[in-house]
């Protein structure tokens, strides 16, 4: 689908070109896009790395393993079903954290464990006649998928990236704007994910 409408764009684009004479400035635009993607591309390397860098030195300190403790009384609220002691839930607190701090890229695989996780507590429990159909997301899986779009950030390192790529005067001055805006929406998805489990809908 996606595929099809890229294609159908850049094919009108062209043939708007060549009806209206403006190819060469096309060309001229698609090689200034290259040019300005790989630019991007190479600045928000260099964020991504610095930060990694610094959850590396957070994870050998033992400071991201504090702040999971930490926030995992928290998370408890959100996932009661979740047993103590769960895989789920330590990439469940690690993803949140590194959502916390920005890092929306590295916080992929933590995500992505966490669902595998989630996935064969939930097996388990159809082993028991306890746990949704297969193929079914539970409610803990629509919980954390709320919770993860929804993402708290303290520190916005992405926007930032891009206000001091495109010459932002102060790139950081988003950063109020942003946890406030962040917080809004993760409070409306945790009020929704309550209301939701506690009424049963998500099943």
């Amino acid at each position: 689908m996606m595929n099809g409408l890229w294609a159908g764009m850049m094919l009108a684009a062209v043939v708007y070109g060549a009806f209206y004479g403006t190819l060469p400035d096309i060309t001229q635009a698609a090689l200034d896009s290259a040019k300005e993607a790989v630019t991007l591309s190479m600045t928000m390397l260099g964020i991504l790395a610095f930060w990694m860098g610094l959850m590396q030195i957070g994870t050998a300190s033992g400071l991201v393993e504090r702040l999971t403790k930490g926030v995992e009384p928290l998370l408890r609220r959100l996932f009661p079903r979740i047993p103590a002691g769960h895989p789920a839930m330590e990439q469940i607190a690690l993803n949140c954290i590194a959502n916390m701090l920005g890092l929306g890229w590295a916080a992929t695989p933590a995500g992505m464990k966490a669902m595998e996780e989630l996935s064969k507590l939930e097996k388990i429990r159809r082993e028991q006649g306890a746990g949704v159909p297969a193929g079914t997301a539970s409610d803990e899986m629509c919980t954390f998928l709320v919770l993860n779009i929804s993402s708290l950030q303290l520190v916005p390192v992405n926007i930032i990236a891009y206000r001091s790529q495109y010459g932002s005067v102060n790139p950081a001055a988003v950063t109020g704007p942003a946890i406030v805006a962040t917080l809004v929406s993760t409070g409306a998805a945790v009020v929704f994910c309550k209301i939701m489990n506690s009424s049963g809908r998500y099943r």
